[in-house]
């Protein structure tokens, strides 16, 4: 199971970077937009949310499926949701927009308090609750965020 979802983050990383990297210039349908294209402080900073998940997702995922494996093994994984609130803030913190630099403490914030939660992690029993918690559960902590860059 760890090697499929190491190729599905391999994928979610590119897809994430790619979507960053160009979004903020990309044209609307309409050709119009409510609000100003993202300026290039905004691109630096979603440059940067995407480095920081691509280096935190796959340890983060293998530390899940090694929890599977090993109910013993929650502390690499409240480590490794910590590091990944961590690389979340640093990656928000220098921006010049005041509110993606609040939702980057908000994200992080919240991905900090699951890593302290040992009922979260008591939760994660099978592969299907890493997929959840990979899939729909991070993106619902990163969503402030993210926002930002699509």
């Amino acid at each position: 199971m760890s090697r499929a979802i190491r190729v599905l983050l391999v994928g979610g990383v590119l897809l994430t970077g790619a979507a960053c990297g160009t979004a903020p210039n990309a044209p609307t349908a309409t050709g119009a937009s409510s609000a100003p294209s993202a300026p290039p402080a905004i691109a630096a900073t979603c440059e940067a949310l995407a480095q920081a998940y691509g280096k935190n997702m796959a340890p983060l995922a293998q530390s899940l499926s090694d929890l599977v494996a090993d109910r013993k093994a929650v502390a690499p994984a409240q480590q490794a949701l910590a590091a990944f609130a961590t690389a979340v803030q640093d990656a928000t913190k220098g921006s010049e927009d005041r509110q993606v630099r609040a939702d980057g403490k908000q994200a992080a914030d919240q991905m900090r308090a699951k890593s302290t939660d040992k009922a979260f992690f008591s939760t994660i029993k099978k592969p299907e609750d890493v997929d959840k918690t990979i899939g729909p559960t991070l993106t619902e902590w990163l969503a402030p965020v993210q926002r930002h860059c699509t």
